[in-house]
């Protein structure tokens, strides 16, 4: 009795192909990957160094946005172009686009953080810089979606604008609705166990860690000296 099953699925978190020789494809392969990156090396680095609030949120919306996603993928399930089977990705489906949708919601949301001064900012000039770098990694990354062949240029389309409006929908949400409560998330017995806080009231957060840290540290040493 053949036990295999006749199709098999892969784990497409990392599985990314592109053409043998084609180190334009190589490049945008590795990409295509930023949306796992900025989740498990940034929103997982920034719970376990920085507990802030307003990141913890921002990585809530990305779950919800992508929640969303695979929503309404199953629900339209528009299939995926005639280059998925080279690709072996024609067991899914492909509008909206899922990684469109992730950094899009993630450009969006970062710039309007940017907008209203939350984190660390140095100016006008590295917010000009900062929102560049973004916006330019979420539309090459929609790009390579579709010079790889994992979707059309409607489905990436579609999942741009999805993830923009959800972004911009989330971010209301948690500096309109959400924000009051944010005092008392802190004081909570979980939010003081896990030591989670908000310093988006704080002008510029970097001085002002700098400085306790180097006001901790001088009481420490003059502890020392006592």
């Amino acid at each position: 009795m053949d036990l295999l099953p006749q199709q098999l699925k892969a784990v497409t978190l990392t599985h990314v192909r592109y053409r043998p020789g084609d180190q334009f494809g190589h490049f945008l392969a590795w990409i295509s990957l930023v949306p796992v990156f900025i989740s498990l090396g940034g929103f997982v680095s920034h719970f376990l160094f920085r507990r802030e609030l307003q990141g913890i949120f921002f990585g809530i919306g990305l779950v919800i946005s992508q929640f969303i996603n695979e929503f309404i993928k199953t629900s339209v399930e528009q299939a995926r172009p005639e280059t998925c089977t080279l690709l072996e990705a024609c067991d899914s489906h492909g509008w909206p686009s899922s990684h469109s949708q992730f950094m899009f919601f993630f450009a969006t949301y970062f710039s309007l953080m940017g907008c209203k001064g939350i984190g660390f900012w140095f100016g006008l000039r590295s917010r000009w810089i900062m929102n560049l770098l973004h916006w330019s990694l979420a539309v090459v990354t929609m790009y390579s979606r579709v010079y790889l062949g994992y979707h059309t240029v409607a489905q990436v389309f579609a999942g741009a604008t999805l993830g923009a409006v959800v972004g911009a929908s989330w971010f209301w949400v948690v500096n309109s609705v959400l924000y009051p409560y944010f005092p008392v998330i802190e004081e909570s017995v979980l939010g003081r166990w896990l030591y989670v806080k908000d310093t988006s009231h704080i002008p510029d957060v970097l001085k002002f860690e700098y400085d306790n840290a180097r006001a901790a540290r001088k009481d420490m040493d003059s502890a020392k000296s006592d």
